[in-house]
């Protein structure tokens, strides 16, 4: 924690991804405690201004990376500058090659997307790594009665990775309510639309776009009911620029 900065009240790890996946890698091997892993871009961290609970959950997180250029440049504004954007598909992905070199040792749990996603998602990313054991599959279309069930299945299938996919701030306090009930689970991730992505249904943005930082533009061009989420960015960027006025002011 002693390297976390905070943007906008939302605590942010100062790693690149190669110090991001270390960290994660540690973690699934069993040389570092458990953690969970939240990649807030600025819509959640909007969302988190407005939420107690769940600005509360995102600060309690052992690692926190930034899956937005949005964040990267507020974080700028603020002064306190992040290396780099570290998206969560990313990560989950990393996680998925690593897990498979540990085989069996090292099995992963896929919880979210609609009926069918998490099954198809299992399925490309055995054939894509062929090491990889996969404990289960759920879809996210349970309620919070059947969450502890849900849970436990989880706990029972010996999982140590666990790709939680039910979206923001969903996602985010299930894994808060519920990683007490999952002891053997080493690495809860929160990936949002990843297992969308590694289920072949939804396509990433080209390599050009994600390296000049537009990957949310492809996204808005592919899914066009995505511009309403984009109103978070400018609002979150004004939000920036209000906490650095107060802190030259308390300065």
């Amino acid at each position: 924690m002693q390297n976390r900065v905070s943007v906008c009240g939302v605590g942010f790890d100062r790693v690149t991804a190669n110090e991001a996946k270390s960290r994660l890698f540690r973690a699934l091997s069993g040389e570092e405690a458990p953690l969970a892993l939240y990649t807030p871009n600025p819509e959640i961290v909007e969302l988190a201004c407005r939420d107690p609970e769940l600005l509360r959950i995102l600060n309690e997180a052992e690692l926190s990376v930034a899956d937005g250029i949005g964040v990267i440049r507020a974080s700028r504004i603020l002064g306190v500058p992040l290396p780099e954007r570290i998206p969560g598909v990313e990560l989950g992905e990393a996680m998925l090659a690593f897990c498979a070199e540990g085989g069996e040792t090292l099995p992963v749990y896929f919880l979210g997307g609609k009926p069918g996603i998490a099954e198809k998602a299992a399925e490309r990313m055995r054939e894509k790594y062929p090491g990889l054991s996969v404990a289960g599959t759920a879809d996210g279309y349970f309620d919070e009665k059947k969450s502890h069930e849900v849970a436990g299945r989880i706990a029972c299938s010996g999982a140590v990775l666990l790709c939680v996919c039910l979206g923001a701030p969903k996602q985010e306090k299930w894994i808060a309510a519920h990683r007490a009930e999952m002891p053997g689970v080493r690495v809860f991730a929160a990936l949002g639309g990843s297992l969308d992505v590694y289920a072949g249904a939804l396509r990433r943005a080209p390599r050009i776009f994600c390296r000049l930082g537009l990957e949310w533009l492809w996204r808005v061009i592919r899914q066009p009911s995505r511009i309403r989420r984009l109103i978070a960015v400018p609002a979150f960027l004004r939000r920036a620029r209000r906490e650095k006025r107060r802190r030259k002011r308390k300065d």
